[in-house]
This record gives C-alpha cells, structure tokens and sequence, in this order.
C-alpha cells in the first residue's frame, strides 16, 4: 500500500467518473504496504479505496476482486469492488490496471489481545469455509515458485551461511510441497497475508470487534493451514524473540478449531507450515530490503524478523494445537 504511482486530484477525478458514486470531496495517500498504491477517497456519497496495481496484472486482478465480492455477500467484513457504469471491476489509471473497493471502519492494531486473536482465528475459519464454493482458480503468486526463483536473486546481496539456511529450508519446504501429506490438506482460497495491519478493529463500547480485513492482493488457492499459519507468525508471537505467546496462540487456534475443525493430517504437518510461512516473509523482507523499488512513501520491513521466526519454528519445544 505504498504510494508508487503519485495521482493528482484531477486524474482521479476523471478515473471516478467512470463509477457511479459521486464526485471527489478528499485524497489521501496511504504509505503502509509494500506492494501497491492506495489512496483513501472519499466522495459526497461515501468512502472507499483506491488501488493501482504495479505488478498484478489485468489478466490475474479478476480472481483478487471477485474473490473479496463473494466473501463480502456472504457476510465477512471485506471490502467489496466497486463495479463501473458498464460492470468492469477493473478499469486503468495513468496506463495501470485500478480497482476502486468500499472502505470499511477500524484501525490495526500493533499490540493484540488474546481476544483480538480468537476474533481473527474465528474470521479465518469463516473465510475457508465461506470460500469452499468458489468457483476462480488462482495459484498463490507468492507460494514455493515464487520463492524458488526469488532466492537464487538474493545470492549476491546476502552472507554465506544466510543463503546456506535458505536453501536448505527451500528444499525440505519443496519435499512437502511434493508429499502425500500435502496433497491430503484441505485446499482453498487463502488470504495469505493476515498481517495485524490488514485487520481494522472497532470497539462496540463492550469488546474489539473486526471492522474488515482488507489487501487480498496475495490471496490465491492453497492450503489452509498456511493461511493459519501465517496469521499465527505474526498475531501470536513475541516481537523481540518470534517465540509464540502461549494466550495469544491458543485463543486464535482454538477460535479457528471451533469453527473449521483441524484434522490429523493438519496437525502432523503443522510445524513445517509454520516454518513455510515463515520463509515466505523472510524471501520477500530480504527481496524488498536489497532489490527495492521506488515508491515516493516507502520503507521496508525488517528481514531478520522472519529470520527469528523461521529458527524458532525449526527448533520450538511447544507449538500451539488445537483443544480436541
């Protein structure tokens, strides 16, 4: 949600003509994320997002927005596309695909209760199961092809015994992605990046409640348990050591458990899911950090975050698990 492509006021008033939802009153660029450009835009008929795509394409945006359309008629808190006059989701800006979503109510949090965790572990589990009847296959653009041609990238940029641990990491994930018990897993739409910043929470004067869970830009088909696992990487855990907390990490497990029951299968592989997420975020951070593109509000993310993770995952006495 960094700002790549900089609008003006009159560019994006041309672009929202094309919608049926009033004339431009504000614009604001947004400078979290990494990915995209957001604006916020409010018109004199209500709120919503602006993203302009800078790697997705055409081609592959549909999955994203039909996806976040389906989730929302079933009553998830996600932001739903916005179709234009002649029932396009996508439209072009300044020559990039654009995509215009409602803008739901909330704000991130960085210090999550073990409340906020069931609340997201519950979410979770209701997306899978919501996601079961739909249609669009789309693989996870940022699964293990991506991270297989990412890492030989990262050869020049990082030490020796950092590209030792990633590649012998890349191969026991690629002996997973290849096994039995994998193919065994329940499969599906995924979010797989349900970080704290993309759930907006809103408190009814009694409890946090979730507003919307917004950036399904990474979303795509795979298993489950990733998407899970991702989640509990970074609601879950001690900042300064990536150990898990063990309220946090119970309270979301169980809240998902409670409402899309966890197998056998998802339990013996639960430590090598957690490890694959991540190694994810540890490829992109160091991606990101060492071959970064421009963007006029953007500042990476810490690599050796994921690093932590990914080396307590491998040697945890406890990991988290379900209440049977």
């Amino acid at each position: 949600m960094a700002v790549f492509t900089a609008l003006s006021r009159t560019e994006v008033s041309a672009f929202l003509s094309q919608f049926s939802i009033g004339a431009l009153t504000d614009l604001q660029g947004i400078h979290t994320g990494i990915e995209n450009t957001n604006y916020f835009v409010t018109t004199n008929a209500g709120r919503y997002v602006l993203t302009v795509f800078e790697r997705l394409t055409t081609t592959q945006l549909p999955f994203y927005l039909q996806l976040m359309r389906h989730l929302s008629r079933k009553g998830l808190p996600v932001p739903e596309p916005q179709a234009t006059r002649t029932g396009a989701l996508v439209a072009e800006l300044k020559g990039k695909p654009a995509a215009l979503v409602t803008r739901l109510p909330g704000t991130a949090t960085t210090d999550p209760t073990a409340a906020q965790c069931a609340s997201v572990g519950q979410f979770l589990a209701r997306m899978h199961r919501a996601g079961e009847d739909f249609e669009p296959f789309q693989p996870h653009l940022r699964g293990i092809g991506w991270w297989k041609s990412a890492v030989p990238k990262l050869h020049p940029h990082v030490p020796d015994p950092v590209m030792r641990t990633l590649a012998e990491e890349l191969i026991l994930q690629d002996s997973f992605f290849r096994s039995a018990n994998f193919e065994n897993l329940p499969t599906g739409p995924i979010h797989a990046d349900l970080f704290r910043d993309n759930v907006l929470l809103v408190n009814d004067g009694a409890r946090d409640q979730i507003g919307g869970v917004i950036d399904f830009y990474f979303a795509g088909c795979s298993i489950w348990l990733f998407d899970l696992a991702v989640a509990m990487n970074d609601w879950c855990v001690v900042h300064a050591t990536g150990e898990f907390d063990r309220m946090r990490s119970e309270a979301m497990i169980n809240a998902y458990h409670a409402t899309r029951p966890l197998n056998e299968t998802e339990h013996e592989c639960w430590r090598t899911a957690l490890r694959a997420a991540a190694l994810r975020f540890w490829i992109s951070r160091l991606y990101d950090f060492y071959l970064p593109r421009p963007a006029h509000l953007l500042t990476p993310h810490d690599p050796a975050h994921f690093e932590r993770i990914l080396r307590r995952r491998t040697t945890d006495a406890w990991l988290p698990w379900a209440l049977q």
